[in-house]
């Protein structure tokens, strides 16, 4: 394949991520979206220092979603390890956005991550015998993984005894994030995370 061809990839043969550009310069360098048509790695990253980085945006989306189990066996359950199913959940969310919203969903999803993306954090420092929390600078690579997260938590809090599809559970809570609007579980948990952290300043 010629790197014009490989260029020209779309999405789910749908959106382009080319033109999404990061308005926050913090984590341009640890979110990847490299045109690709079904972002699969197959864990090649696993074993090398922070090549997680370089795993496109959607497919470290997936992995978080996979995790439907149970607290302390999270990769089991009903969605442990069906990539190619919660694949197909995410599609048609971005389906449903584009219907809603009338923009790139990757665009869109995006924003949602940069908005999730909490700047502090706090630590525990023993000292003398005293355990004290103080706040701390969160790593880049950290902050994308803690907002999929905070969207991976909200879908599937949100799913559980709830009429409304995944994917429809999923759209939603990306537009909310990406409006920064409080009614997202993720901006919430940003929040929440940050007025901790300011707190042990």
């Amino acid at each position: 394949m010629s790197s014009k061809e490989h260029n020209n990839m779309l999405l789910f043969n749908k959106w382009d991520s080319r033109k999404v550009e990061m308005n926050d310069p913090g984590l341009k360098s640890v979110i990847s979206l490299l045109p690709s048509v079904i972002p699969v790695t197959f864990g090649r990253h696993e074993h090398h220092r922070l090549r997680k980085a370089e795993v496109h945006l959607v497919e470290r989306l997936v992995n978080k979603l996979m995790r439907f189990g149970k607290k302390y066996a999270k990769n089991t359950g009903r969605m442990g390890g069906k990539k190619a199913r919660v694949f197909k959940v995410v599609m048609t969310a971005f389906d449903l956005i584009y219907a809603e919203t009338k923009k790139n969903p990757v665009e869109l999803f995006v924003r949602a991550v940069e908005n999730s993306a909490p700047n502090e954090d706090t630590t525990r420092i023993v000292y003398g015998g005293v355990v004290y929390h103080v706040s701390v600078d969160v790593a880049p690579m950290r902050r994308v993984d803690l907002a999929l997260r905070f969207i991976a938590e909200g879908v599937r809090e949100a799913t559980f005894s709830n009429a409304q599809s995944m994917e429809e559970i999923l759209s939603k809570e990306i537009i909310l994030a990406a409006n920064n609007s409080m009614d997202s579980h993720a901006i919430k948990k940003r929040n929440e995370q940050e007025r901790i952290a300011m707190s042990s300043r």
